[in-house]
């Protein structure tokens, strides 16, 4: 009862707390659609308690008989066990030893469909997969498999998953609660166990995104080739396979009445999470903008996007103009509907400094009337966000780098860790402080001090962030291709020296990052101490021949916002002619 109890007030907190929901946004690149023919995929753990830290797992054998312990991920309240593998392939962050990566994004969907039983936690089938998986559909056919025997814990869930030679989408969401007792054993159980899915294989030279809605439509049936289901697992590594799926979920949403239209008109986003205004504001007009980034043809979809027209809906996936790097992605992270008419740095939310960030409640009440802030990619409540970038022409521990920031990532850095590491930097790993303990070298700590100060003075304090971000990010893109050719040389001779070589490099680069942005919030701090602005040259801080300061600059406000204040209080400040 305890736990039936818990898990009904966290799906409601999940469901319909907006300062929780609308967390993460994720963009799929295949090989055809990147610049040098590696795979990639992103993901940001949008939380406002979610601590920004480098998760690292060692590979290795379990006794016979180990279980693992499965966590609720939004509360850390244990849900229940299940037995181990003999085998767990290393992880660090949410990229294997085998270079399989996945992302997630929570849709919610029909609240009723919560499995109060249920034991798999969507952050645990991410773990879980990776460390049992060692290509993309491998780690398929492990979510289904476990939510199959132990019961999925929580709601809708988007999933990126991708391997060096494939990306695909998965979308799921459970089967709600019908308890039912055994008349053998007399204990109740659930006959509803279990899950409905489906996956995509995104077409190669395409991209595809998610963030917080479901996105999967339409899709071809089962088959036997190009579209399976579990029922024919032996054909899940056949070339032509492009959909796998539940084979009741249609039949299922039959059942709950859901659906009455023919198996062909089946659409996966629209039964199990059917459009509201707010998804589509919310989430999909996050989709929208990663795609309006390398594509002319999305004003088509503006207003579908802006929650005007729920018929018009976007494509699942799209070719881009032009080839994407990591680089790219990491750019589109920061992205504010800059170049659109709700750019957020431009309206009266914004202040006097052009603040594109809005303070939670996402929706808030004035005079009887609901209001709502923008949802948009970059956001200050992000614990950490990451670009897994899988490289099939590299040996695995080479070819498979996690571009991997802590907080906001508008003004975070993008550090290259490898996944064949042995270590994880201690000011970036596990359990070095929490989002309830400070601690001053923690990456996350470092990042969210200077975040806080250029939320303050965000016109005056960006344009000195992101030269030393673009630094840091410029000179870790540059340096890539010559660690690469380092380690394949080692490797070729000595693979544990390589991946020893590639533990420093990313160390080094992670303990570089760290002091560097230490640096730059001390320079910000007393560069615009008061709200002043001292004269400064080349970085340096100006005084005159005899060492003292030269006097500060005064900036004052825009016009914009000395209007607002003159609208709101008349002539009170009008300054008395002499």
């Amino acid at each position: 009862m305890k736990k039936l109890l818990f898990l009904i007030f966290a799906t409601f907190a999940i469901l319909f707390n907006p300062g929780i929901s609308n967390a993460c946004t994720n963009y799929i690149v295949s090989k055809g659609a990147s610049i040098d023919g590696s795979t990639m995929l992103t993901y940001a753990a949008d939380s406002h308690i979610r601590y920004g830290e480098l998760y690292f797992s060692p590979a290795r054998h379990w006794p016979e008989g180990s279980m693992v312990t499965i966590y609720d991920r939004s509360t850390a309240q244990p849900l229940g066990q299940i037995p181990q593998v003999p085998y767990t392939y290393q992880t660090v962050g949410f990229i294997n030893e085998h270079q399989v990566a996945i992302g997630e994004s929570t849709f919610g969907g029909r609240p009723e469909l919560v499995d109060s039983t249920g034991v798999m936690d969507y952050a645990y089938l991410m773990f879980l997969s990776l460390q049992r998986a060692k290509t993309a559909r491998e780690a398929i056919k492990v979510i289904a498999e476990l939510v199959a025997e132990h019961g999925y814990a929580s709601s809708g869930e988007s999933f990126s998953i991708g391997d060096p030679n494939e990306v695909w989408i998965m979308e799921i969401i459970g089967k709600g609660t019908d308890l039912k007792t055994d008349r053998k054993t007399k204990k109740q159980f659930n006959s509803n166990k279990g899950a409905v899915w489906v996956a995509i294989r995104i077409p190669d030279g395409y991209i595809s995104a998610h963030a917080n809605h479901a996105r999967i439509t339409g899709f071809p049936l089962a088959n036997g080739k190009t579209s399976i289901t579990e029922k024919d697992w032996e054909n899940l590594q056949g070339e032509d396979v492009r959909v796998i799926y539940s084979s009741d979920v249609i039949s299922f949403a039959r059942a709950k009445g859901y659906f009455s239209e023919s198996d062909n008109e089946f659409s996966f986003s629209d039964v199990y999470a059917p459009l509201d205004f707010g998804a589509a504001r919310f989430c999909e007009l996050r989709v929208w903008s990663m795609f309006n980034h390398v594509s002319d043809d999305m004003d088509q979809y503006w207003d579908y996007a802006t929650g005007f027209n729920n018929s018009n809906r976007m494509p699942l996936f799209i070719k881009p103009s032009r080839k994407l790097s990591p680089q790219d992605l990491i750019a589109f992270k920061r992205d504010y509907l800059q170049g659109t008419e709700l750019d957020m740095s431009k309206d009266a939310g914004a202040g006097p400094h052009g603040l594109p960030y809005r303070w939670r409640p996402l929706t808030w009440d004035y005079e009887g009337k609901e209001y709502f802030h923008e949802r948009v990619t970059v956001t200050q409540q992000t614990g950490f966000s990451y670009v897994a970038q899988m490289r099939n022409w590299l040996p695995d521990p080479i070819g498979g780098i996690i571009w991997f920031g802590v907080d906001d990532a508008g003004s975070s850095v993008y550090v290259p860790f490898y996944c064949g590491i042995n270590s994880v930097p201690r000011s970036w790993s596990e359990g070095y402080g929490d989002i309830l303990t400070y601690t001053d070298d923690a990456a996350f700590w470092v990042f969210n001090r200077v975040a806080h100060f250029n939320y303050l003075f965000y016109d005056r304090v960006m344009p000195d962030l992101v030269k030393v971000q673009s630094e840091l990010e410029n000179k870790f893109r540059d340096y890539t291709p010559a660690v690469d050719a380092a380690a394949l040389k080692l490797y070729e001779t000595d693979p544990a020296l390589a991946r020893t070589f590639l533990t420093d490099y990313s160390a080094s680069m992670g303990d570089l990052t760290v002091k560097r942005w230490k640096e730059l919030g001390e320079y910000l701090l007393v560069k615009f101490l008061d709200g002043n602005v001292k004269q400064e040259k080349d970085g340096k801080l100006l005084r005159n021949p005899w060492g003292y300061p030269q006097p500060p600059r005064f900036p004052g406000y825009p016009d914009g916002f000395k209007k607002a204040i003159i609208d709101d209080t008349g002539d009170r400040f009008i300054y008395p002619k002499k």
